[in-house]
């Protein structure tokens, strides 16, 4: 009986790990950004960008996912002077679902409305990197 518990906990962990372990193969691209915010954005603009970032997976083919939000620990970004400083206070990433998206997300109509929505709430220039899925 003991073997029998042992052997169908076993399973159960298997079966469970399963989803997690597809998932970790996928080759998917995941685009972020860092961005300063302007310091006089209105509520009206922080609610018109996070409902226009939230709204872009179903708009653009091979956006799948969106994250928003402050970042945990602002970072620091340096220009051609070591004097000029930005803190990028908040953060967004797409999970798209491969080097082709990116691209059609650069050029979709969706990214241009999105991209003056986005221009409300941030200081022109970003902190920008993408990570290849493995």
């Amino acid at each position: 009986m003991r073997r029998f518990l042992i052997q169908s906990a076993t399973l159960l962990v298997v079966v469970a790990l399963i989803p997690a372990a597809a998932q970790a193969g996928e080759k998917a691209l995941m685009h972020c950004f860092a961005f300063t915010e302007i310091e006089e954005a209105t509520e009206d603009d922080w609610k018109a960008f996070m409902t226009a970032t939230n709204e872009l997976p179903g708009k653009i083919e091979g956006l799948e996912k969106v994250w928003v939000g402050k970042l945990r620990r602002p970072l620091r970004q340096f220009g051609r002077n070591q004097d000029e400083a930005r803190l990028r206070q908040w953060g967004v990433c797409m999970e798209m679902a491969d080097e082709e998206a990116l691209a059609v997300y650069a050029n979709h109509e969706a990214h241009t409305a999105w991209v003056k929505v986005y221009e409300q709430v941030r200081v022109p220039g970003t902190t920008t990197f993408d990570i290849l899925g493995q």
